[in-house]
């Protein structure tokens, strides 16, 4: 997985597969939300300053999985069911203005 739009200081822009929050959401094709990454299994540290990170899979009309939305934060357990569930809303919104 490449990291293609990017906002933030320049992190990991290349993806080992099958390694970090990003894969586990894609591969499980659902939204993960990692209340403490250092706890993560295979936590791909791209900044030091993250603590807890939310990604949400970017899915087309068939359901297949075009993108991630990866937001980290310095806090930990800054991120809930209800940032996911909004997090999810918004991509839904942004796809169909594709």
């Amino acid at each position: 997985m490449t990291v293609n739009i990017y906002q933030g200081p320049v992190a990991c822009q290349v993806l080992v597969k099958n390694k970090g929050v990003c894969w586990a959401a894609f591969n499980k094709k659902e939204t993960v939300v990692v209340e403490d990454v250092h706890q993560f299994p295979n936590h791909i540290a791209c900044d030091s300053r993250s603590n807890s990170e939310i990604v949400v899979p970017l899915k087309n009309r068939n359901a297949e999985i075009i993108g991630v939305l990866d937001v980290d934060s310095k806090e930990k357990a800054a991120f809930d069911e209800v940032d996911a569930q909004w997090l999810e809303k918004i991509l839904l919104l942004i796809y169909h203005e594709l």
